[in-house]
C-alpha cells in the first residue's frame, strides 16, 4: 500500500513542476510580446521615411 500512495505523491510532485514550468514559459512569452512591441515603435518612423524614399524614386526601366 505504501507504495501506491509514493506514486501518487510522486505523479502529483511532478504534476507540480510541471505548472511552475509552464507559469514560467507564459511570463516568459509575455515578456517577449512586450520586447517586440517596443522595437516595432522603435523601427517604425525609420521604416516610413524608407518607404517614402523608396516611393519617391522614379521607376528605372
Amino acid at each position: 500500500m505504501f507504495w501506491i500512495y509514493a506514486a501518487v505523491g510522486l505523479g502529483v510532485a511532478g504534476l507540480a513542476v510541471l505548472g511552475v514550468l509552464t507559469a514560467r514559459v507564459l511570463v516568459a512569452a509575455r515578456g517577449l510580446g512586450r520586447e517586440l512591441d517596443r522595437a516595432r515603435k522603435r523601427i517604425e518612423p525609420a521604416q516610413a521615411r524608407l518607404r517614402a524614399e523608396i516611393g519617391n524614386r522614379p521607376s528605372e526601366g
